[in-house]
């Protein structure tokens, strides 16, 4: 889902790596082949039509599932071999080898064979010889493509499962009649690559990422940084306020961390290190910001609409549901990065420097579409697609306005192009999650891995929590976050549920965890992106956006352990301490983090800050009154050692 892909470097930053290298090397989806001319036109227009077949398919057709499926994953295999080459590195003009010709003829044909054929398949359980080779063909095509576009260690995951199930994961003593029921199963059912990734993948996720493609062009991405800088910028260590704020704005409308980590990042980490921070810090304010983006509603990355199928309910609910975490999320990096300034005496931008609000408010307009998606998608009268289809539209109205960004003919096929290849990726991903997830329950390792857990947490949540983190970081770091959901939601997710947590708050917990594998040690693609924008050094910076991003690994504990933060059992009064003891809990803890108050602390004082936050964080009565008392304890320590230090002494 990510579209802010490319922005010009400042002027205040000639040494940093060029932007398109970034996006190259931390960003598969950037790694694609060059057109030029009229090749380049004919695959414009080719992802163009991608983009109006499923705007089509969703408003307009009345296929069968299966039909619609496949004809889907055709066209993803068929554009996706147009876009991605088989390996990295500089590519020839206008060059496509042959054996990627066939490959994307096979796979293509593979998924058509289903489309065309789909009544007799749906009708006979049994596969002929030739059926089964053509679905070997194309889950091994869905393989390569994954590879290109995504990474292998999905792909990893998935052939070990595969190993697993065809030795250990079937009673039937013949191999062959293993391997031939699982290739069944996963091709030609809807418990393999056509389950719930790609069915949400085709009806909803396709719509916003066309959505994006077109807000992009409005120029809002721009005005997002530029507000921000009207807001924030003036205050000590204002860029990297800066870089928070307007990567929580651009988080509700993209939901990949490197690409935000670029697009907004291009301008805030040189401004940030010219106002003072190190290097590493900067890298790491940017990349911990825009990491939020995937849990920032209302679009909270692809992942959100699938945890909406999953557990059933509406979309609207789970964007309700996730609004105070994610604040809570960003307030922790605000307050980390205020705190950071005010320790290193560090300015904001001068006058000069600052845009103008009031020519600005002049642009709000650039906002209607994401205010009319907000409204749509909480109103409940429409579907989310529908929503996202009025939202494109008020995009290309509101583009009239300044002829800088209107919607010509070209910029309506580049809008519509950019829209079928942002696809892509997600697709291939939700593919090989669906073949992930039914290899999962199809050998009944979910159960297994109940029991080992189960074994290992000896009945206690926290432990089951912590393990299931654990997973969801490993997973993450080579897995995107839309299929390390899926394989999330269809093992651990139901475990934390038997033992006592609500599904809605055991599908946030493993969706957060997912996401902030971004940021974590030692792959965190978001961080070393910005570490090659800012020359940082990567593991350092990596580290200090964990540690700027301590929120995301202290709230989901909390709304597990105790679900009124998701508004779970709660009214509106608990809501409204709820949400002022966090944000006093949330500046305990980073307060602690920094090592700074209102000045210095000791170690004694970050202690006890720390627990004072921590339990202020957990909702509760007791554990308020309890933190408030140590977070107070500290102010008033605080408070004493400063003014103590103002004192003048008296002349004897």
């Amino acid at each position: 889902m990510a579209f802010l892909k490319k922005k010009t470097a400042p002027e205040t930053a000639p040494e940093a790596m060029n932007l398109d290298d970034v996006m190259k090397k931390f960003d598969r989806e950037s790694n694609t082949r060059v057109w030029e001319g009229v090749p380049k036109i004919i695959v414009s227009c080719i992802l163009a039509s991608f983009s109006i077949f499923c705007i089509y398919v969703t408003f307009f057709a009345t296929w069968l599932d299966e039909v619609r499926l496949t004809s889907f994953v055709g066209f993803i295999m068929f554009i996706g071999f147009l876009v991605f080459p088989a390996k990295k590195g500089t590519q020839k003009v206008n060059y496509m080898p042959w054996y990627d010709i066939v490959i994307m003829l096979l796979g293509t044909g593979a998924f058509l064979y289903f489309t065309f054929n789909a009544m007799s398949i749906i009708k006979t359980y049994d596969r002929s010889t030739v059926e089964i080779i053509i679905a070997v063909v194309g889950i091994l095509c869905l393989a390569e493509l994954c590879r290109r576009s995504v990474g292998l260690p999905i792909l990893i995951v998935a052939g070990v499962l595969m190993v697993y199930a065809i030795f250990w994961g079937s009673t039937n003593p013949d191999i062959i009649a293993r391997i031939v029921e699982y290739i069944r199963v996963l091709f030609y059912t809807k418990e393999g690559i056509l389950s719930t990734p790609i069915n949400v993948c085709s009806k909803y996720i396709v719509m916003f990422i066309i959505f994006g493609a077109f807000l992009e062009r409005t120029g809002i991405a721009d005005f997002f940084i530029n507000i921000a800088n009207a807001l924030v910028g003036r205050f000590s260590g204002g860029p990297a306020k800066v870089a928070v704020v307007a990567s929580a704005l651009e988080g509700m409308v993209s939901g990949s961390s490197v690409a935000n980590t670029v697009g907004s990042g291009a301008v805030t980490i040189p401004l940030m290190k010219k106002t003072g921070y190190k290097p590493e810090f900067a890298a790491a304010a940017e990349a911990s910001a825009s990491t939020g983006g995937q849990i920032m509603p209302p679009i909270m990355g692809a992942a959100a609409f699938l945890m909406a199928e999953t557990v059933g309910e509406k979309y609207s609910t789970i964007v309700v549901k996730a609004i105070l975490p994610a604040i809570l999320y960003f307030a922790g990096v605000f307050i980390t990065v205020h705190l950071e300034a005010k320790k290193e005496g560090l300015r904001g931008l001068t006058k000069e420097e600052l845009p103008k609000l009031v020519p600005l408010l002049k642009k709000a307009y650039l906002l209607i579409p994401l205010i009319l998606l907000i409204w749509l998608v909480g109103s409940n009268t429409k579907s989310i697609a529908y929503a996202a289809a009025i939202a494109i539209i008020a995009a290309i109205v509101v583009s009239m306005f300044d002829k800088s960004t209107r919607v010509t003919p070209k910029r309506l096929l580049e809008a519509l192009a950019a829209g079928g290849q942002g696809m892509i990726t997600v697709a291939a991903a939700c593919g090989i999650a669906g073949i992930i997830a039914g290899l999962i329950t199809a050998t009944g390792l979910a159960n297994k891995i109940f029991t080992g857990i189960v074994a290992l947490a000896g009945n206690q949540v926290i432990v089951a929590l912590f393990l299931t983190m654990l997973c969801c970081i490993v997973l993450g770091m080579g897995v995107p976050t839309t299929a390390n959901y899926c394989i999330m939601a269809a093992t651990c997710a139901p475990i934390l549920v038997q033992m006592g947590v609500p599904m809605i708050a055991a599908h946030f917990f493993v969706f957060y965890f997912g996401i902030v594998a971004d940021l974590t040690p030692p792959v965190a693609l978001a961080a070393y992106a910005g570490a090659a924008i800012a020359q940082a050094n990567p593991m350092k910076t990596a580290f200090t956006a964990t540690k700027l991003a301590i929120g995301a690994f202290i709230i989901p504990y909390v709304f597990a352990l105790n679900p009124a933060m998701l508004f779970i059992d709660t009214n509106a009064w608990e809501v409204v301490l709820i949400c002022i003891t966090s944000f006093v809990g949330m500046f305990g803890v980073s307060a602690a983090l920094q090592g700074y108050f209102l000045g210095g602390m000791s170690w004694y004082e970050r202690i006890i800050s720390a627990a004072g936050g921590l339990l202020l964080i957990y909702p509760g009565l007791t554990t308020d009154i309890i933190g408030l008392a140590l977070v107070g304890v500290v102010l008033v320590i605080q408070f004493i050692k400063k003014k103590s230090k103002h004192e003048v002494p008296v002349a004897a």
